[in-house]
Formats: structure tokens, sequence, C-alpha cells
């Protein structure tokens, strides 16, 4: 019987796989240990007994999204993230989980990594699981030490991705270095994310973020800086589906992540094309900052629109809006609405809108707008009998419909 009055995992272990090596031989059971995002750190290698779910994170060198959905879901990962004191983990089939114990690695309030413990002959006793604290101490101190110029490194991250951004470093051979000389892989093609949250972003919700992306597996970000309320990324998107694909629905899964997860909603996301030079990330940048700005200004049924290439006709606004005021034109049929509206109290040009807006869908419309349906008609019909607007005919509708976003843009 082992001797658990003293600490084993006293001194120095020279890495961290010796550390996982050690655990395993005190507890008996075999171990592998991550960081704060579940990307592989070490595993111990001497053991026979093991589950799909940790093979697939050693083959992977990280732990499947499937899996920490899981845990997310059981409570486990929120519990980790709470307490030093470990948690058991009873199977998930489902997920090709067996049974385990897992403990954070923390310094004070902070999650460094966590250590997993697979159950597969024995379950750990009540001391076994106190080593298993006194191990996450001694896993602190070699995770504190990986840390060491980690700020310094971030900063010079940070720097070259905003002079990427902003079109300060244009040449391709010397971005290239760059990254070379940070240690990033240069995968390309890649595409540039804008998060924007309604809060400032604080430097624990950048970690936040950044661990949805992380944990997600639909990107795989190689730069990333924080600005007022905006996350901005550079990421390559990963797997087999389209690329395009992969972008939207990471977007659509980093939604409903961070509600659910870190209780943060209101979240407005956006993405320009995808690059593949890393000189033309600029032009990625301000095509998803264009995008944005359609979202703000026209809310809606653009809010859904998250890539640029979404965008359709809005691409072009900001070129038809200034060949408009060169030309000094106006939308007569609209103005003749309006001046309506303001001597009669009515509401026609806000119902045309509407009915655009909503594909000339009636039944959509008179809900949207709180009427009956014989009103909306009779609407429609006293709007082309003020404006001789022809609802029949596509070329006045399609002129109509941009006025309309331009008015409400500009």
């Amino acid at each position: 019987m082992k001797d658990y009055q003293t600490d084993p995992f006293k001194g120095t272990f020279g890495s961290l796989e010796n550390l996982a090596d050690k655990i395993s031989d005190v507890l008996s059971c075999p171990v592998t240990i991550e960081d704060h995002n579940h990307r592989l750190l070490a595993y111990s290698t001497h053991e026979d007994g093991t589950d799909p779910a940790r093979i697939a994170t050693i083959i992977g060198r990280r732990v499947p999204e499937k899996v920490v959905n899981s845990l997310w879901k059981d409570g486990v990962i929120p519990k980790l993230q709470e307490s030093d004191d470990p948690v058991r983990v009873t199977s998930i089939q489902k997920v090709g989980l067996g049974d385990r114990v897992a403990v954070s690695i923390r310094k004070n309030s902070e999650v460094l990594g966590y250590i997993w413990v697979l159950e597969v002959e024995k379950k750990l006793s009540l001391d076994e699981m106190e080593m298993l604290k006194l191990a996450a101490v001694s896993a602190k101190s070699q995770l504190l030490q990986m840390q060491i110029g980690t700020k310094k490194k971030e900063e010079n991250r940070q720097e070259l991705f905003w002079k990427m951004l902003t079109g300060n470093l244009p040449k391709e051979e010397l971005i290239l270095e760059k990254l070379h000389e940070l240690n990033i892989l240069p995968v390309l093609p890649a595409s540039v994310f804008i998060l924007q949250l309604q809060e400032e972003i604080s430097p624990s919700l950048e970690k936040d973020i950044l661990y949805i992306a992380a944990v997600n597996q639909k990107i795989n970000v190689l730069l990333s800086a924080a600005d007022s309320n905006q996350m901005l990324m550079l990421a390559s998107p990963v797997g087999k589906e389209p690329s395009l694909d992969l972008a939207k629905s990471f977007v659509e899964s980093f939604f409903t992540h961070m509600k659910e997860r870190f209780s943060v909603s209101e979240v407005k996301a956006a993405y320009g094309s995808l690059v593949t030079s890393f000189s033309q990330v600029e032009k990625s940048y301000k095509e998803a900052s264009t995008v944005l700005a359609v979202q703000e200004k026209l809310g809606g049924e653009t809010l859904s629109l998250n890539g640029y290439h979404e965008l359709g006709i809005y691409q072009f606004l900001d070129s038809i809006y200034e060949k408009q005021q060169r030309q000094g034109y106006q939308n007569e049929m609209l103005a003749k609405l309006q001046n309506y509206d303001r001597l009669h109290k009515t509401e026609l040009y806000h119902t045309l809108e509407t009915y655009l807006t909503l594909d000339e869908n009636l039944n959509k419309a008179a809900e949207v707008l709180h009427i009956h349906m014989n009103t909306l008609l009779y609407r429609l019909k006293r709007i082309s009998e003020i404006t001789n607007i022809d609802l029949k005919s596509p070329h006045q509708k399609i002129m109509i419909y941009l006025d309309f976003k331009l008015n409400r843009i500009f």
C-alpha cells in the first residue's frame, strides 16, 4: 500500500510528461494534463487501460468538441472552474467518455489547466483524491514556468496583427518572416472575424472568448486582439466542410456558447472574405467592418448576415450612394410618401418598406405591422395611387428597396 503521508510530487520533474507518469504511478491510473483551453499538454505513457475520448484527445492533441460540450452540459467544467477540489465524472458513453476524476490546476482564481485521471480498473479513494490535489499544485509550478515570456510574446503578436489589419505591413515575405519568429504556423486561407459585445472586453472576457474559439474546433485562431468592445481574430477554417460553412457554423455556436456558459448575450459577429495571402488581411478586416456597419444601421434581418459574401447588394450601397450624391438624385416617389405621411399622420412609407423587406409576403407584413390583411391591401393600393409606383414592376421595386436601405443607412 502506498504511503500517503508525504507528498510524492514535491521537487522538479523536468517536464509535464514526467509529472504525468509520476501521477499515474502513484494513483495506478492513466493520466492526461491539459491547458485551460483543453489542449493536451502531457499524458502518461505506460498503461493499457483507456477509453475512446482519451485516445481521440491524444491523437488530436486536444479534447474533442463533443466531449467538452457534454462536460459543460453535465456541469463538470463549471464545478472545476469554481473549486480546486477534485470532481468525479461518471461515464458519458455517447461521447466515449469513461469514469474519471478531474482537478483544476489553479493560480488563485485563474484556471491554468486540468488533470484527468481515468478510473479503468479502480476508483480513487478519498486519500488518493487528496493526493491529486497535491499533484495539481506541482503542475501549477510547471505551467507557470511555461508562461514565462508569454505576455511579451502576446504583445508582439498583437502588434503584428494590428500592422496587418491597418495595411502597415504590405509585403507578404516580411509578414511570413514575422510569423515564423513568433512560432505561428502560416495557415491559409484565413479570414478576419469581429466579435462585438455590448460591454468593453476585459482580460477575463477576452480569455472566455478565445476559450470558445479554441474549443469550437471549426476555426484555428492565428492572431487575436481586443479593441474596446470588439474581439478581432485572424482565423483559418478547419474541417472537411466548405470553409465559409465552417465560418458560419462557428459564429452560430459562438452566440450559443457565450450565452450558455458565460451569460453573455447581445453579441454581433462578422467576418470578411477568405484571403489567400496575409497581405490581404486589411481587405478582409474592412469587409468584416462593413458587415457590422450594415447590422448596426439596418438591424432586423441583417443581424443574421455575418459573412461579407452574404451581404449581396448591401456590399455596393456605399458606391450607389456616392453616385446618387454626385448626381443630386432623389427618389421622388418615396419623397411623396413621406410628405403624405406628414400631412395625414399615416404610415405608408413604413408600410411599403416593411412589405418589400419581407419579400412581398402579405401575411408576414400584416403581422409585423400589427394590422389586418385588408388594411394592408388598402394601404398598398393608396401607395400606388399617390406615387404611381407599379408594385408589379421588378425594376421599380428593386430601386425603391435600395433607396429605403440607403435612406436608413445614410
